[in-house]
């Protein structure tokens, strides 16, 4: 089994979470304001993916773009890296390839604990995609204690690219934001990610 091959149904029995959703559990983040090359690059490269219509579309011209400009808002105290090996718990199926995942660690090289922030693009379904975000998630948890780095929160974002899906993990408990954010919001969307690392940088 691979994070892929779990539902959200899956990933709460088999890992025994506690779910709770919420609409609006990051309502009152501040907003942060996106760059003028980032309101350029959404400008030509959203209605481009969206018109190609694939995962790797969405990923490579909004999705990464974000991460990037987040990553210059932290003064590149953060990393992220993209489509890496991911293999933490074989036994329990917790393998395989994240999209995107974001570390407090600045190198960029190797992948460093503590992670703190997985993200998952989606052709369009969201909650289909819950699973596999959680299950990276759970993942993350395992691999922070592994390094000695007990984070007690680990984050967690469902994307088509243009719609954005939150979630939060601690210990046992898995919070689900049912609050979609789109991506004509790009200042909350940005403001989110950077409270999820600055609460723990």
């Amino acid at each position: 089994m691979a994070y892929s091959n779990f539902t959200l149904a899956a990933v709460l029995s088999t890992f025994q979470l506690e779910k709770v959703e919420s609409i609006g559990l990051f309502s009152e983040v501040e907003t942060v304001v996106p760059s003028a090359d980032l309101t350029t690059e959404l400008k030509k490269k959203v209605p481009l993916a969206t018109t190609i219509g694939t995962e790797k579309a969405r990923s490579e011209l909004i999705v990464a773009n974000i991460l990037v400009e987040l990553r210059e808002h932290c003064k590149q105290r953060i990393s992220f890296f993209s489509g890496i090996d991911f293999n933490v718990d074989a036994e329990n199926g917790l393998v395989g390839v994240c999209d995107f995942l974001v570390s407090l660690s600045p190198g960029q090289i190797v992948l460093e604990a503590p992670v703190i922030m997985l993200v998952e693009a989606k052709k369009e379904d969201l909650i289909g995609g819950l699973g596999q975000c959680v299950a990276e998630m759970l993942a993350a948890q395992y691999f922070n204690a592994e390094k000695g780095n007990n984070v007690s929160q680990i984050y967690g974002a469902v994307t088509s690219g243009t719609d954005w899906l939150f979630l939060k993990l601690e210990e046992k408990c898995l919070e689900i934001d049912l609050t979609i954010y789109p991506i004509a919001l790009c200042d909350k969307i940005l403001g989110i990610l950077s409270d999820m690392v600055a609460q723990k940088a």
